[in-house]
């Protein structure tokens, strides 16, 4: 799978050893950043994660910030992007396969790095079911989107 990864400063260092476990397990990683460790702004990251899926440069997006709940907001404001944090497995696959989350948000300040591959992993083995409950309720979430959207 060609999955976007991006971060801000608070999860710089979660973000790179989740490359690297998903690069070693098969995966293509688009990392749009940051790099560094100085401070920066997660709504940019959102933009940048949340743009590699929309355009199809990227299957799924993972981001990352310190608690994960400023990332989510912010790309949860993407038409198209539905943005789930999660830190717990159930959530994680649970949000591809009833509401086809596109975007696992974690909270780098909050979670360590085997709880965050846990969630990797059941976010990228989970696929979307499409049953008949779920797909009346995303196609509702897709009317809001439409109705209150840019």
């Amino acid at each position: 799978m060609k999955i976007a990864i991006g971060s801000d400063h608070a999860g710089l260092d979660l973000k790179k050893g989740l490359a690297d476990y998903l690069t070693k397990n098969g995966h293509q990683v688009v990392d749009v950043g940051t790099y560094t460790s100085d401070s920066v702004d997660y709504p940019d990251y959102a933009e940048k994660v949340g743009g590699a899926v929309l355009s199809g440069e990227a299957q799924r997006g993972i981001l990352i910030c310190g608690s994960g709940v400023g990332a989510s907001v912010a790309a949860n404001k993407l038409k198209g992007i539905r943005a789930g944090l999660c830190h717990d497995v159930y959530s994680a696959h649970q949000g591809v396969e009833h509401d086809d989350m596109n975007v696992l948000v974690l909270g780098g300040r909050v979670i360590g790095p085997q709880t965050a591959i846990e969630l990797v992993n059941a976010y990228v083995g989970a696929a979307y079911t499409a049953e008949d409950r779920h797909a009346r309720r995303l196609a509702k979430v897709t009317a809001l989107e439409e109705r209150f959207g840019e």
